[in-house]
């Protein structure tokens, strides 16, 4: 629903000149002072339980997923703006959300500047609006060109065991590549690996051929296949999502410097390939074969 709905909103909306990047990327970037905008909403029994989740974590985790969605624009964090729709039989969770989210802030030095909180009877719903500024030129989903090489960080698959709470937004990581211009298209992992590949392709106007070996699978993702052996830990990494690690587009010459030198704090890993044909593809020794884009669609 989620892809339909953002390419019919932009089909629909007219160009504006207030844009100087609209719909259809990790963030949004206004022309007259070049702030980024981004924008994500979390609701109880989809992202979240509060049976089982603390409002500690919840309240990170609402600030950690904007948080990583500057990161893909490789944006530094300037200030946010929470919304919060409070259970009436729990407004007490308020305190605990406001404080799970400090620690990032204070990391990130981002001011938490306002939002509105309001009590209903349905479930807790969370929605942070997050301003930064990009102090090198913005990373998009569409410059990725034939030919360059797919670098990722981190590992994938098996959130749901911890990381989808727990990890560390990316934001350092993007500056720092970037601000050294070796980046030419990015997008956060959010809604899982595959699906997060092709998006990346699509709106390169260029297709992703991943070779699945390579693919830096986590010791969740094994930990979960072992608990249900009807999927494997290749497709936990592949399909789970929420792993929120960055997708990079990076020349040949520059992917082959990152990889020796491994300059972040996180490993880098090739895992595939931009070619010309549009599609997602699994990379084999002599053909491409069709990968299915699985992962989480809203």
């Amino acid at each position: 629903m989620e892809i339909e709905f953002i390419r019919a909103l932009r089909k629909r909306l007219p160009k504006s000149d207030q844009l100087a990047v609209g719909p259809g990327d990790d963030a949004a970037i206004l022309q007259r002072d070049g702030s980024v905008v981004t924008c994500d909403l979390l609701c109880e029994g989809t992202h979240f339980s509060l049976a089982n989740d603390s409002p500690l974590r919840i309240g990170r985790k609402a600030l950690a997923v904007n948080l990583s969605d500057l990161a893909a624009m490789a944006a530094e964090p300037v200030a946010a703006f929470l919304a919060v729709a409070l259970p009436r039989p729990d407004t007490e969770i308020a305190e605990p959300l406001l404080e799970g989210m400090l620690p990032l802030a204070q990391q990130f030095e981002l001011a938490i500047a306002g939002g509105d909180t309001n009590v209903w009877d349905g479930p807790l719903v969370v929605s942070i609006t997050l301003i930064g500024r990009c102090p090198h030129q913005p990373l998009l989903r569409s410059g990725a060109q034939p030919g360059d090489q797919l670098l990722v960080t981190g590992t994938f698959g098996g959130s749901r065991l911890g990381k989808q709470f727990d990890f560390s937004p990316r934001v350092n990581e993007a500056l720092q590549l970037q601000g050294d211009r070796l980046l030419h298209a990015g997008i956060d992992c959010s809604d899982g690996l595959a699906l997060d590949a092709s998006r990346l392709g699509e709106e390169s106007g260029c297709g992703v051929a991943i070779d699945l070996s390579a693919v830096p699978i986590s010791e969740a993702a094994r930990e979960m296949a072992s608990q249900d052996p009807k999927r494997s830990p290749l497709e936990h990494a592949l399909g789970d999502g929420e792993d929120f690690e960055l997708l990079l587009a990076v020349p040949p010459n520059a992917a082959t410097e990152l990889l020796a030198t491994q300059p972040l704090k996180t490993t880098l890993t090739r895992i595939g390939s931009f070619i010309e044909k549009s599609g997602l593809w699994r990379e084999e020794t002599e053909k491409l074969v069709p990968l299915p884009t699985t992962g989480y669609e809203h």
